[in-house]
């Protein structure tokens, strides 16, 4: 079956309902647990898989409900990290200070980390499904390392356990994988160097769609803060495409709308799909369809349409859940009204 054009979905997380967390916070509380924590996050996950799907969106995800954020989701399911005696840090070149856990022993994952998730989502609709994933890279920026004591080493060895979770997810019927990777818009050189190594790693002998999200951040303070700073033109993407372009990843998640990101960088990006983010997570202004459809045809300047895909700039986990209910269907209409015009 062929996709359809500039299919749609979301980069990853939605936003939880306030009787399953706490609300507009990037690492919420849980307000129940045991077994009522784990319905609650299952019901979740179904409201916003029938709200991806009313919207009309292409590709449906879980919203990321059973995650408390999108890189400790994964790792509380791996052997060899201490949660209990988390230590603050700065991560992202300390744009955040963070309570983070510790490396403190080989790691390996503990059976499966998003087993339960990945098959309720394939089970419940009938549209292709996408699940995010935390790049390898960007684990190695959120946790403190007391064991490995090099970078490339320690995300080497969370590449092979992202791995085995990304084939076991394919497995279960998911039709694309995408890894999430904010650090390579910090650390260009080494994304350059060796992140893209060892998101490659992390996808190894996968036969389903690959991807790679690499965004500005949530639109929380420390991130608008941080865009404050890099001034007129953002060429972070500059560095990091050429080194994914080569890559055996099929598709790259990147920020467009309302960023001073110059479009002509997405040229960068030849054979590969283009996750144009048509959809400001930084702004609670609802895009109306007309400005959706207008950034799709910016981005045709430099993507073939056959490659070009829409999507939102970043996860909306912290966002209130009734404007980005309101986001989802604004991509959706956007998206129409873009194939109308090339119809």
């Amino acid at each position: 079956m062929s996709r359809p054009l500039f299919s749609s979905s979301v980069a990853g997380s939605l936003p939880k309902p306030d009787w399953l967390a706490e609300t507009n916070k990037l690492w919420p509380k849980w307000q129940s647990e045991g077994e009522a924590l784990a319905q609650r996050k299952a019901d979740a996950t179904l409201l916003w898989i029938k709200a991806q799907e009313d919207a009309g969106l292409d590709v449906i995800g879980d919203g990321e409900q059973s995650r408390q954020h999108f890189v400790h989701g994964f790792l509380e399911q791996v052997d060899g990290i201490d949660f209990d005696n988390k230590v603050r840090m700065g991560i992202r070149n300390n744009r955040y200070d963070a309570m983070v856990p510790q490396v403190v022993d080989a790691i390996r994952l503990r059976g499966r980390a998003h087993e339960a998730e990945a098959r309720l989502l394939r089970a419940h609709t009938s549209r292709k499904t996408k699940f995010a994933l935390p790049g390898p890279m960007t684990i190695v920026d959120t946790v403190a390392d007391n064991y490995y004591g090099d970078r490339k080493k320690l995300a080497m060895a969370f590449a092979e356990l992202l791995n085995q979770e990304a084939l076991a997810l394919e497995a279960d019927g998911i039709d694309i994988i995408q890894f999430d990777e904010p650090a390579f818009n910090v650390y260009m050189a080494d994304a350059a160097d060796w992140g893209v190594a060892a998101l490659e790693r992390a996808a190894q002998g996968l036969t389903c769609t690959t991807a790679v999200h690499i965004c500005y951040g949530y639109g929380i303070q420390a991130n608008i803060d941080w865009k404050s700073t890099l001034g007129d033109e953002w060429r972070q993407y500059e560095t990091v495409f050429p080194a994914l372009a080569r890559s055996s990843i099929d598709q790259v998640s990147l920020e467009c709308v309302n960023s001073h990101v110059p479009a002509h960088l997405m040229g960068l990006l030849e054979g590969k799909d283009v996750m144009v983010g048509v959809i400001d997570v930084a702004s609670e202004t609802i895009e109306s369809a007309e400005e959706v459809a207008d950034t799709i045809g910016r981005a045709l300047q430099h993507v073939p349409k056959e490659r070009l895909l829409a999507c939102t700039n970043c996860g909306m986990a912290p966002m209130q859940r009734e404007v980005a209910l309101k986001k989802v269907q604004a991509l959706a209409e956007g998206v129409a009204l873009a194939r109308q015009r090339l119809a």
